[in-house]
C-alpha cells in the first residue's frame, strides 16, 4: 500500500470530566486533523477517580450524538473502563495507533498522576500495548482558554504518531494556563516530588451528623529543581513525563533483598521449586465477587 492510500491512523479519544466537558470537544478538534476518531467517555465527570474500574454493577454504552461525523459513545463508567470497552466492544479488533485522553480542566502533574482519571485511561492503554498520552490544561475554569494549547496538543501527537512512544508507557503532557506570555516550549520531565496538604472541614447536617469537606495545599518538597513538571510548568513550559504502570521500585527491590531477613527464624530454608508455578486465570479469583 502507497503512502498516498495508506488508512488514516485510528485514534481512541476518552477522558474523565465527561464527554459534555469543553476539553474533550478541543482533543476532538485537533485529533481529527491527525487521523480517524472514535470516542468512549465517561457519561458523568469522573475526576480523581484513579485506576478504579467498575465491578459491582453493570456497565452501559450509549452512542452520543454530540460530535457530528465522530463514532463516538458515553460509558457509565470510569475512564479505565472506557479503553477496557472501547478495546473489546467499539473497535472490534482494530487497534488505535494512538490513544489520547483529556484534555482535563486542572493541572496532572507530580503526585496528581496517582489519582487522575485522564491519565489512569492512558495508562490502562499502555497496558494494554497501546501508545498513549494523557494531556492536562493547569486550569480548573470549565470557561478555560485552550486556544493556545491546541498547537502543542497537535504537536506532541503528531510526535508520538510518527516516532512512537516507550512500550509500556503512557505520556503525562500538562501545558500551562494562558497568561500574556507565550509558552516558552516543551521539555521531558521526571515527576516532581510533592503532596497535598489535607485539611477537613467538618460541619453538621440538619439531623446534627457530621460530614466533612476535603480541603488542603499542595507542597512542592523540591520547588528549586529543574528537570522536574513542576518547575517547567512554573516556568511557562509544556512538562512531558514518561509514565509507566510497573509500580515497582527496583532500588528499593534491591536494598530488601540484600538487608532483609527472608525467611522465619528457625525455619529451614525451602527448596527452590525446578520451574516456576504458572498463574491461572483462577488465581485472580471471579470475576465477578457479587456472583
Amino acid at each position: 500500500m502507497s503512502a498516498e492510500t495508506a488508512a488514516p491512523p485510528l485514534i481512541l479519544i476518552s477522558n474523565d470530566d465527561s464527554i459534555a466537558a469543553p476539553g474533550i470537544a478541543v482533543l476532538i478538534r485537533v485529533m481529527r486533523r491527525l487521523g480517524e476518531v472514535v470516542v468512549v467517555a465517561p457519561a458523568a465527570p469522573q475526576s480523581g477517580m484513579g485506576h478504579a474500574i467498575t465491578l459491582s454493577e453493570p456497565l452501559r454504552l450509549d452512542r452520543s450524538p454530540l460530535f457530528e461525523g465522530i463514532e463516538a459513545y458515553t460509558c457509565s463508567g470510569t475512564p479505565a473502563d472506557c479503553v477496557k470497552i472501547a478495546k473489546h466492544l467499539v473497535l472490534k479488533g482494530r487497534r488505535p495507533d494512538l490513544v489520547v485522553s483529556g484534555v482535563n480542566h486542572g493541572s496532572n502533574a507530580s503526585v496528581n498522576v496517582i489519582y487522575s482519571g485522564t491519565m489512569s485511561a492512558a495508562l490502562e492503554a499502555a497496558i494494554e500495548g497501546l501508545p498513549a498520552i494523557g494531556f492536562s490544561l493547569c486550569d480548573f475554569s470549565h470557561e478555560a482558554d485552550f486556544s493556545h494549547a491546541e498547537p502543542w496538543i497537535e504537536h506532541v501527537a503528531r510526535e508520538a504518531l510518527t516516532k512512537g512512544i516507550p512500550a509500556g508507557t503512557a505520556l503525562n503532557v500538562n501545558i500551562p494556563k494562558k497568561s500574556a506570555d507565550p509558552i516558552v516550549g516543551a521539555r521531558v520531565c521526571r515527576q516532581a516530588r510533592a503532596k497535598w496538604q489535607e485539611e477537613f472541614d467538618t460541619r453538621q447536617d440538619p439531623y446534627h451528623r457530621p460530614y466533612y469537606w476535603v480541603l488542603g495545599q499542595f507542597l512542592n518538597e523540591e520547588p528549586q529543581a529543574e528537570d522536574t513538571d513542576e518547575w517547567a510548568l512554573a516556568h511557562n513550559y509544556v512538562s512531558i513525563v514518561p509514565c509507566q504502570y510497573d509500580f515497582t521500585h527496583h532500588a528499593g527491590r534491591q536494598q530488601l533483598q540484600q538487608a532483609w531477613a527472608l525467611q522465619v527464624p528457625g525455619r529451614p530454608t525451602p527448596a527452590e521449586p525446578a520451574q516456576p508455578k504458572p498463574v491461572s486465570p483462577g488465581d485472580y479469583g471471579p470475576a465477578n465477587p457479587q456472583g
